[in-house]
Parts: structure tokens; C-alpha cells; sequence
């Protein structure tokens, strides 16, 4: 395990001294080795403690945290839509590949896509010899935000558009167009329908994950979720744990988007007109920052006034997910600019803690925001992901900042890994303890010792 563990602050490798004697040389070497290894993790969930104490703490859950539930990654285009999208757009005997399709790999090859088949018998060719497999090097939410950008470029009845550039032409309807996003978005929301049937299992990782974090004592700003998936893991979670999300959506037969519920909170009532309330201890703010395949448009109105609505689940008709436009030849402001004014006000507060899942930086929205907030000093993120290969993480290791973790290898840098062996568990006595002694050595009184676990 050891082997596959990373754990750096500010670039230097903090298992470094167990590497060293990672070589036992009996079955008392190897008991040894096993116990200071196991030392090693506790210290790691000390320091994390220590970091969710911080009076601000959020979380950037990204596709990578999905995976144990049968996600996706959409760094390239995944195979499994792909396959799915050649069944629906090769049709007929013989057989004539439709043209939304074309239009489809023709928006792959613009973003980057390299050996993407561009007409019918390249398309025909790639099915019949499995090139599948080979997924296509261009990340799938940009091909569809190309294919958007396209469709708003036309009147909304019609209308037909011809694209140049150096090495291709792309001629397409808005017929074409309209059906290629269409079944581009049904594809992607199946992709996030999730856990998937053999995968059930890794929504307990998810309720680990909540159960963790809510530990954090109650006198402290609630967690925040912020995530980029479209899934609705996090949900199915806190249902199972009796947690309250609190999602920017209010009501109950029909749930519609009013942002200004991020302010409001949950106390148990006082037992007397004189007695102190009670702050509700299951309750964690979950920020959907690409939508959701629950959320659907509606027209705007009195009850509804920025026309968006939350399901109970996957919505029956196309689901509002980024980029999706309110109508063409507009992007749709609400709610993603509300989330990401949201996102980008919170990591930027003082002692903000921001811990990142599963996230490749390949979105500069994003990227912008988490460099924002590296100017403030008091700002640590923690990035967790197998790799961490990036050019965004590597760049932060090279300057050597020591407000800036990162957890990687199978151990460690992924969502399991991290949930069960890095994350604390703040009941856990010993690592209280050893948080408390942390506190006290950098001259902090912790707001734990201010106010007991249930006070408002």
C-alpha cells in the first residue's frame, strides 16, 4: 500500500522517511512496518482534522469520484456513448449513416479530436473494425457545448449553417442539429443514471463520505458540496443517512430553483420560551455547478421566476445540464452563474479549506476560481486524485507552497481511498485529542472548545 500512497504538502513527499525502510527483512520487520505505516495514516487524518476545523470547508467533487459507481470520465468521449450513438445513427439496408451523426464527429474533430472518421464510410468503418475502444481524444462536454454553440448561431425554426476551417467543412440543418443534441444529452444523462446496476456497492462510499464530514462540530459554517457531476449520488446518500441537502431548490410537490435558500439553516426547537434552540446536525449545502439530470427548463413565472425545476428523479424530458442554452442563441445565466458566484465567494473567505475529488482542471472556470482564491494566505486545497498529472497540479508542486496538499496512488488519491483511510472521523477520541494538541502547538483556540457540539 505503501508503494501506491502519496501524500505531499508543498511538493515534499511526507511518507518519504517509511519509503526509506519499506524493505523488511522478516515477519517482525514486516509487523513493524505494518504498524508504522498505520501511524503514518493516523497522522494523515490528524492533519485533515485539523484542516476541518477550518472556520470555512468545501468540497470539489468531479467525475473521478463517481467512478466506483459506474461513472464516466469525459476527459474523451466515452466509449459507451459512442457505441450507443452509432447504433441510433447508422440505420437502413444498406446501411446510410444519418447525417446528425456526422455532424456529431465533425464537432469531435474540431475540439481536438485526432483520428476521428469525418464521412459515412469512415464512420461505418470505424464500428465494423472496433476502433471503439480506442476512445476519441476530445473532452465530450466541450463536443456538445461546439454543437450548441452551433445550434444558437440559427433562427430557432430552422435554417442551415456551413463551417470552414483548414482541414474540414462542416455543412449541417438545424434539423441535424436539434437531433444530434437530442440524443447527445440523452446518452450523457444514461452515462450519469447512476450507481449502475453492478456497481450498486460505491454509494456507500458516498454515505462514509457524509457521515465523516458531519462530524465537524456545529458551532462551524455548514460543509459545502460543490460538484461538477450531473449524478445524483450525493443525494441518494444523504437520503440514506437522513441528512437535509440544502440544493437551491425549495418546495415540496414541485421543487423550484431560489437560490436564496443558501442562507437559510435548520435548530431543533427550545423546550421552553426561555430555552436555547439547537442547531440540526444532519444538514450539508450541495452546490450542482453543471446541473443536473433531475433539473429540467420551464417557463418562467410568479412561483417559478427563473424557470428551472427539480425532480425527485432523472427528468423525463431533456435534462438541464451545462451548457445547455435557455433557449437559442442565449446561454442560460441561472443557475450556473449563481452557483459559481456562490463557489467562487466561499473558497475565497478567510481559513477556507477546499478539497478536491476526482477533477482533472480541465475546466478554466474552475481553474480561475481555485487561483482566486491561492491569493488568499490563509487558503489551503487539498487535491486528491490518482495521478495528479496535470499540468495545473504539477505547476502548484513546483512552487513548493505548503498550502497546497496533495493526495495520490490507488491508496489515497481516490474517492474510496481518501473516504476510508485519509478522511477523519472528528468522534474518533484519539484523533480529537491529537486535533485539540494540534490546535494549541500553532497558538489557535479551536472553535470547539468555545461552544459544546450541539449549541447554536
Amino acid at each position: 500500500m505503501l508503494d501506491d500512497a502519496c501524500f505531499e504538502i508543498g511538493g515534499d513527499d511526507q511518507f518519504a522517511r517509511l519509503r526509506g525502510k519499506s524493505e523488511p527483512q522478516g515477519d517482525g520487520d514486516s509487523h513493524a512496518m505494518d504498524d508504522e505505516w498505520e501511524g503514518a495514516l493516523r497522522q494523515l487524518r490528524v492533519r485533515m482534522g485539523t484542516l476541518l476545523k477550518t472556520d470555512s470547508v468545501s468540497f470539489l467533487l468531479a467525475a473521478g469520484a463517481s467512478v466506483d459507481c459506474g461513472g464516466v470520465l469525459f476527459g474523451t468521449v466515452p466509449r459507451e456513448i459512442e457505441k450507443r450513438l452509432l447504433e441510433r445513427g447508422i440505420t437502413g439496408k444498406p446501411e446510410r449513416v444519418q447525417p446528425w451523426l456526422l455532424t456529431f464527429y465533425q464537432a469531435v474533430a474540431l475540439q481536438g479530436g485526432s483520428g476521428t472518421p469525418v464521412n459515412s464510410d469512415e464512420v461505418i468503418a470505424r464500428r465494423d473494425a472496433g476502433d471503439v475502444a480506442t476512445p476519441l481524444r476530445a473532452n465530450y462536454e466541450s463536443v456538445v457545448s461546439q454543437i450548441y454553440r452551433w445550434r444558437s448561431s440559427l433562427p430557432k425554426d430552422g435554417g442551415s449553417l456551413t463551417v470552414r476551417t483548414a482541414n474540414s467543412k462542416v455543412e449541417a440543418t438545424a434539423k441535424d442539429l436539434d437531433t444530434c443534441l437530442t440524443f447527445a444529452t440523452q446518452e450523457l444523462a444514461n452515462a450519469v443514471d447512476l450507481p449502475s446496476p453492478d456497481a450498486a456497492g460505491g454509494l456507500a462510499t458516498f454515505r462514509r463520505f457524509l457521515r465523516k464530514i458531519l462530524t465537524r462540530p456545529l458551532n462551524l459554517k455548514r460543509v459545502n458540496i460543490f460538484t461538477l457531476n450531473y449524478d445524483t449520488l450525493v443525494e441518494q446518500a444523504a437520503d440514506a443517512e437522513g441528512v437535509v441537502v440544502v440544493d437551491g431548490f425549495v418546495g415540496t410537490l414541485r421543487r423550484v430553483f431560489r437560490p436564496e435558500c443558501y442562507d437559510q439553516d435548520l435548530y431543533f426547537p427550545a423546550q421552553t420560551t426561555e430555552g436555547r434552540v439547537h442547531r440540526f446536525d444532519r444538514v450539508a449545502h450541495l452546490y450542482k455547478l453543471h446541473g443536473s439530470i433531475n433539473w429540467a427548463a420551464e417557463e418562467t413565472s410568479m412561483v417559478n421566476p427563473y424557470g428551472i425545476s427539480c425532480g425527485h428523479g432523472r427528468t423525463e424530458g431533456p435534462p438541464l445540464i451545462y451548457p445547455t442554452p435557455a433557449k437559442y442563441g442565449e446561454t442560460l445565466g441561472m443557475p450556473y452563474a449563481e452557483l459559481f458566484r456562490r463557489f467562487a465567494s466561499t473558497v475565497v473567505r478567510p481559513q477556507s479549506t477546499l478539497i478536491v475529488i476526482g477533477f482533472g482542471f480541465g475546466d478554466d472556470h474552475v481553474n480561475a476560481i481555485i487561483r482566486q482564491a491561492l491569493a488568499v494566505p490563509s487558503f489551503t486545497l487539498v487535491v486528491v486524485d490518482p495521478t495528479a498529472a496535470n499540468d495545473f497540479v504539477r505547476t502548484l508542486q513546483g512552487e513548493g507552497d505548503s498550502r497546497v496538499w496533495n493526495l495520490s496512488g490507488n491508496a489515497l488519491g481516490t474517492f474510496r481511498g481518501f473516504v476510508d483511510d485519509a478522511l477523519p472521523d472528528l468522534r474518533d477520541e484519539d484523533v480529537e485529542e491529537r486535533v485539540q494538541s494540534t490546535f494549541r502547538a500553532l497558538g489557535i483556540k479551536s472553535n470547539s472548545e468555545d461552544a459544546g457540539r450541539d449549541d447554536g
